[in-house]
């Protein structure tokens, strides 16, 4: 699995998205939360991911955006250590709930075991 974030591998469907906040499973590592939920896609995708940050505690876009970035980048950089071994397919929601902002490192350590927590999860099952 490459460091890739591919347009494949994104989460953009409505239905999927209501169907893994209904009822999907969550791990948390403060700040950060994923929701995830065994699926089946079309393409030939093993995950589809989708990031969040609430508005509620971000009021400027900027801010939001800019937290967006940062976990889409610490996903991106750590998701091929994680996910080679798993093989079923999952759709993943990425949810920052902290209410300070933030930088890279701390995303970055906070998603590593984040994605430690999901594939030891996972790997029960």
């Amino acid at each position: 699995m490459s460091f890739t974030y591919p347009k494949k591998e994104k989460l953009k469907s409505q239905k999927l998205i209501e169907q893994l906040f209904s009822e999907g499973k969550s791990v948390s590592a403060y700040p950060l939360r994923m929701v995830y939920l065994k699926t089946s896609f079309d393409d030939d995708t093993q995950f589809k991911t989708g990031v969040s940050v609430s508005k509620r505690n971000f009021k400027k876009a900027v801010d939001r955006n800019r937290i967006k970035r940062l976990l889409r980048e610490a996903y991106r950089l750590h998701k091929s250590t994680y996910f080679n071994n798993i093989s079923p397919c999952y759709a993943l929601m990425i949810l920052y709930l902290g209410k300070d902002g933030t930088d890279f490192d701390s995303v970055e350590t906070k998603m590593k075991q984040l994605l430690d927590t999901f594939s030891k999860k996972v790997s029960k099952h």
